[in-house]
Formats: C-alpha cells, structure tokens, sequence
C-alpha cells in the first residue's frame, strides 16, 4: 500500500520539548515589578516593611463606603451593574472636573476626563497610543517603576534627565532637547512628592518645563497621585495648569485619597484627537472601568465634606509618620548617609555611602525582619546603587522607630565589615 502523499497543509510533527507559545518581539523587554516581587516576601506579619507605596489600610473610610455602596445600589440598582459608556460615568466626571479646579488650578470639562481603571491603565493607554518601537521619552532620574515598565513595554527608548532638589535640571532638558536628532514622543514626571524621591517639582521650574516643552514642541504627561497629600509648605498649582496648554496630559487618582483597590483615576486629555484614541484604545483593553466603582466613589465624594475630612485624616497621620522616619535616620543612620526630606506623599529616599548595594543590604535586613526598595530599579542607565526607598504610611510609628533601628545596624555592620 502506497503512503498518502503530504499536503501542503500538513503541519510538521509536534516536538513536546518545543516552545509552544511563540511570543511578541516586545517581550524580550517586559520586566516584572521589582516592588511587587519584595512584597510577596515581606507580607508575613513579624516583618516591618518600608517597601511598598501602600496606603495605611486602617486608615480607609470603610464605615462611609458602606454607606456609598447602599446608597450606589438603592439609587442606581441596576445600571451600577450594567454596561457603561467607555468615558466614564458622566456625574463622576463633572465631579473631577471641578475637583482639579478647586485643587490644583487645572480648568477643563468632563468631555476632556478619561476615567481609567487605576493610574497605571492611564499610562498604558498613553504609551499605546503614542509610543512606536524606539521612540525617545524623557523621565527624571530616578523615575517612577510603573511608568518605566509600561513605556518600555511599548518599546520606547527611555532616556532619564537629572533632577535636583527642585525638580528636573532645565539646564539637562534644554542641552537634550537641542541635542536630539529626532524629537522625543513627550515627556513624562510626577511633580508633587515624587515616586521615588519624594521631591517635587517648584512652581518656577514647572514654568520653565512648561515653556521649554512648548517651545520644542513636545508633551508633557503630568502625573499627580500624591498632591493632596501634603503634609508642610504651599500647595503648588499643576504644571498643567499653569503652562495652560493643550500639549499637556494630566493624571490623577483615588487610590491615595480613598483606596487603591477601588481602581478609579482619572485622566485629562484636552486634545480632541488624542482623547479619541485614548478612549479607542481603552475599548479595546476593557470596554470600561467598573459601573458599580465609579458610582460607590461618587457617592462617596458627594456627602458632604466627607473626602475633605478623610484628606485632613490621612495628613495628620502620615506627616507623624514621616516626622518619625525622618527623627528615627537622624538617631539610627551611620554618618555618610543622607536622605530627602519630603512636604508630603508617601516616600522618602536614601542614599547610603558608595561601598553598600543596596540589594545586598536587603538581604542583610530581610534576616533582621525589616524590608525596603533597592534604588536599583527606579533608575534610568547606569544606577547608583548605593540607593533605597523608604514608604512611611504603612507602618505605625512604633514600628516605624524599631525599623529604622533594625535597618541602621544593618549598614552599620555592612560598613564595619568593608573596613575589616
């Protein structure tokens, strides 16, 4: 009996030792959350961790959200449950819109409002949107683990400018501005309290950025988790708002104000075009945030004085348990140790001598039960590795002095055995 001849369609014999999932190009690049990867080793009880960006859970409004829940399904029943339009829920928007009037000086209208399922889908959708393979988007140096992870998942070249204590070096923007030989997509930064330094941004440098991107040309993506919470000095109106241009993005979210679970933010696109493909593209990745969510934070938002007093809350915390972390390094670190001080967020930064990694100092005080974030990770290029972020609003100020105790003799020890 003859063999069949073969089809061309005939598929080649199944190697099991093959790989059967053949992925995108763009993969090579993902990286997974450095942050994300201390937490599952630093969630058991006995461990004090400063790792985390994490919101004080005992501090979230549960009694008022019950409240906003009866209040969502007795008012909206079902259509808290139904399919909604991919915008954002529109009482929810006007809302925001007047919310970023009143706080930060930003004037804009709910048909300018995104409401994305948390801050890091926001910057998805905008790194979607506008970044092609190889195009040039500019950070600080250090700069926020998220951001970096979804702008290079789109396969941008990052490229970190230096900051100082007032924010990004304009001296460092202008020379890269002028330098480059194709302009940059946009360029992106947290200008309250930043992720990770907790510095910010200066009302005159934020001009000055305003007036140098517009001058070249190039957007600017603001992004603004942690502005309402500061804890000294003046607020500052948004870069956004006062650079008073449609080449700006701005982001906002409850996650710090209410709770990160909820996974509400908001994103402000004044241009028509990009806010078209935004809302195109968000179509594509979940049709639209939560119904029920966006609904439970707005009745929350809308009792009366109810987010100004849980705001006035949280600031009185968390500026104890700053004032704590900074009083505990100034008792604890070695000399050759120094650190941001911070006006507000979540974050304060250190930077150790030159001959302690701080990946292996992790390790060190993971044996003493205490946790923190290598600097490693936030940096663009090179990293100065002698760096670390600490989180001072998860830890009560109890633990918050044995931490900085456990961490301090845990460099101490670290530099006494270089010297030996």
């Amino acid at each position: 009996m003859s063999t069949p001849a073969k089809s061309k369609h005939d598929l080649p014999p199944f190697d099991a030792d093959s790989e059967i999932f053949r992925m995108a190009a763009r993969t090579a690049g993902f990286r997974p959350s450095a942050i994300r990867e201390i937490l599952k080793v630093t969630g058991t009880p006995d461990v004090i961790s400063f790792a985390g960006g994490l919101p004080a859970p005992e501090l979230f409004p549960v009694d008022s959200m019950i409240s906003a829940a009866q209040a969502t399904l007795s008012k909206d029943g079902p259509a808290s449950m139904q399919y909604g339009i991919t915008e954002g829920w529109l009482p929810l928007r006007e809302w925001v819109a007047q919310h970023l009037e009143g706080t930060v000086g930003l004037k804009t209208e709910a048909g300018q409002i995104l409401i994305t399922n948390g801050s890091q889908q926001a910057l998805d959708l905008v790194a979607k949107v506008l970044i092609d393979p190889g195009d040039v988007i500019l950070v600080e140096n250090p700069a926020y683990l998220g951001a970096l992870q979804a702008f290079q998942s789109y396969e941008a070249r990052v490229v970190g400018l230096p900051t100082d204590g007032q924010g990004m070096r304009i001296d460092s923007l202008r020379r890269c501005l002028q330098g480059a030989s194709t302009s940059p997509k946009f360029l992106y930064l947290v200008t309250n309290f930043q992720n990770p330094t907790g510095t910010s941004t200066a009302r005159g440098r934020r001009l000055e950025i305003a007036e140098t991107c517009a001058e070249f040309g190039i957007p600017i993506m603001e992004d603004d988790p942690y502005g309402r919470l500061r804890y000294s000095g003046q607020d500052i109106p948004s870069l956004s708002a006062l650079g008073q241009s449609r080449n700006c993005l701005y982001l906002g979210t409850a996650s710090k104000i209410l709770a990160p679970g909820m996974r509400v933010a908001w994103l402000v696109a004044p241009d028509p075009r990009l806010y078209g493909c935004l809302v195109a593209a968000k179509q594509a990745a979940d049709l639209h945030t939560s119904s029920f969510t966006q609904r439970l934070v707005w009745h929350f938002l809308s009792q009366p004085a109810a987010l100004e007093t849980h705001i006035a809350l949280l600031r009185s915390v968390y500026a104890r348990r700053r004032d704590t972390m900074l009083g505990s390094l100034r008792r604890h670190m070695p000399q050759g140790c120094s650190w941001t001080e911070p006006e507000g967020g979540l974050f304060i930064w250190v930077c150790l001598p030159d001959v302690i990694d701080a990946s292996r100092l992790l390790s060190a005080c993971l044996l003493q039960k205490v946790a923190f974030v290598p600097g490693e990770p936030f940096w663009v290029g090179p990293p100065m590795r002698n760096t670390l972020r600490l989180n001072f609003s998860n830890a009560s100020e109890d633990r918050i002095e044995e931490g900085i105790a456990r961490l301090a003799r845990a460099v101490g020890q670290m530099l006494k055995s270089r010297e030996t």
